[in-house]
Order: structure tokens, then sequence, then C-alpha cells
């Protein structure tokens, strides 16, 4: 039977593996990100750029200028989309990192076995073994801080009540670890309306300056064709602000999902494994 392979998280965490500094269990490193956003950014605009000025609106909207005189704003709003989309990614390939301690065996096979202060030192020991810093794992977090106190902590009720407080804890950093990602879902539309706004400026202050010169009727028909059309192209910013956001907030949303599931099975683990395995007595050892 072949060795089982270390767990380690210096050569299976992504941000560790590009030499990036790595956050805490699926936190992210926002450099390493911001960089892979800006280049999903130029990927997505190199796919487009062969396609630009044949008149095709959908391809023209992400760029700035021509007869139109678009904004600049395009190009914000694919970036922030992209480096949304780079946080996703990194928090999903670091979840499957995580849900990797899932599959190691710590505990002996034995149906019989009883997890005492004594048991719970050969328990670390076999931790240590199969996994490589295992306080960057979720789960081992927990088993560690649990077990390392279990002669303290005297009974059952005690050491479920320390792991559901840990479980706690993991709950609102994870959650905390989405705040920045939430802000660009916000500060995507916001960008999208501000093109808007810059556009309508453009549009209505041109007709003014028409009206004000007082120009004939025919002029102003003219002037006023050319307000409908700059309106169109006032709402194309907020038209794919809205788009990317909707996108980046379900990619969010599943992630998020997942994370959360994962959360639950730790937890499931650990009654199963770890509680489950105590005998409903004290488990303070009398000393010799």
């Amino acid at each position: 039977m072949a060795e089982e392979r270390k767990l380690s998280w210096d050569h299976s965490d992504i941000e560790r593996v590009c030499g990036f500094q790595s956050r805490k269990f699926t936190g992210v490193n926002y450099v390493f990100t911001c960089i892979i956003g800006a280049a999903l950014s130029a990927l997505f605009y190199a796919a487009l750029l062969p396609f630009r000025g044949r008149g095709i609106q959908l391809i023209d909207m992400f760029f700035h200028g021509g007869a139109e005189h678009r904004s600049t704003i395009p190009y914000y709003t694919v970036f922030l989309t992209g480096w949304a989309l780079a946080i996703v990614f990194v928090k999903w390939k670091k979840l499957q990192v995580q849900r990797r301690a899932l599959e190691v065996k710590i505990l002996p096979d034995d149906p019989n076995f009883v997890l005492s202060p004594r048991t719970a030192r050969e328990i670390l020991d076999r931790m240590y073994e199969k996994v490589d810093s295992p306080r960057r794992f979720v789960l081992f977090d927990r088993i560690e801080r649990a077990l390392s106190n279990l002669k303290n902590l005297g009974n059952i009720s005690a050491v479920a009540e320390c792991l559901n407080n840990q479980a706690a804890n993991d709950d609102n950093y994870l959650a905390s670890s989405y705040t920045v990602l939430k802000g660009f879902i916000w500060a995507i539309p916001v960008l999208g309306f501000i093109g808007t706004v810059i556009g309508l400026s453009t549009a209505v202050g041109g007709f003014g300056t028409v009206v004000a010169q007082g120009a004939d009727i025919e002029q102003l028909k003219s002037s006023l064709g050319g307000v409908t059309g700059g309106l169109a192209v006032a709402f194309e910013t907020t038209l794919i602000a809205l788009v990317a956001a909707l996108f980046v907030q379900l990619v969010m949303t599943f992630v998020q999902n997942k994370e959360e599931l994962f959360l639950d099975d730790c937890a499931d683990y650990c009654h199963r494994n770890l509680i489950a395995k105590m005998k409903n007595v004290n488990l303070i050892e009398p000393e010799a």
C-alpha cells in the first residue's frame, strides 16, 4: 500500500504556490487577486479588440471615444469585475484545499476508542505527522484548540462548548472575508450610474447650447436627435455595470454557499469524531 501523502499548506494553497503571502483559511491576498483581475481585464479587451469599430454596438460600448464620444467608465467597470471574479476564484481554490482536511484520518480505526486527555496527545501527534501547518486548516485548527485544552475543560459539555465557540469564530471570519467583494458588487453599478450621468450631461448640455443660440426648428430637431442618441449611449455604461454586478453576485453566492456547507461538515466531523468518542464522565484524570 502506498504511503499516504502529507497534506501541505505551502504546496497546496494557490497564493503560496505563486509566491505570495497567504491569508488565513479562505481569506485572499488582495495584491495577488488584483494582478489576476488586471490580467483578466486585459484578456477580455484583447478578445474584443479585433471586432472594434465594425458597427457592433455590444462590442463598441466597451471602448471609449468614437463618434458617440463614449466615456472611459467601462474600463474601470471591467477591471473591478475582473478583480471581483479573481477573488471568488481564489477563494474557491482555497476552499478546495480546506476540504481535503476532511479526508485525512487522524483517529484510530478501533470502534472502542475513547477520547481522553491521554489519547488526545496521540491524536495531535498523528495530526502533525499527516498535516503540515495544521493551524492553517479550519478543521485542524478547531481540533487542535479543543484537544490541547482537553484536560483543563473537564467534561463533554465544556469541550462541545469550546468547539461551538470556535465554530462561531470561524463563521464570523469567513463571513468577513466577503466584505471587500460585497463592496465591489456595490461599486460596480455605481460606476455605471456615474457613466450614465456623464453621458446625460454631455447630451443635454449640447442641446442647451443649440437652444441658447436661437436655432430654427430644423436645427432643434437635428439637435434633439443627437440628444436621444446620446441618451442611448449614456445608458450603455449602466447596462454593462448591472450585468457585471449580477454575474459577480451569482458566482459569489455559489462559492459562499459552498463555504457554508464546508463549515457545517467541519462541525459534523468534530461531533462525530471528537464528542462522540468521549465518555460521559469527568475528563480530568487524577494525579498520580
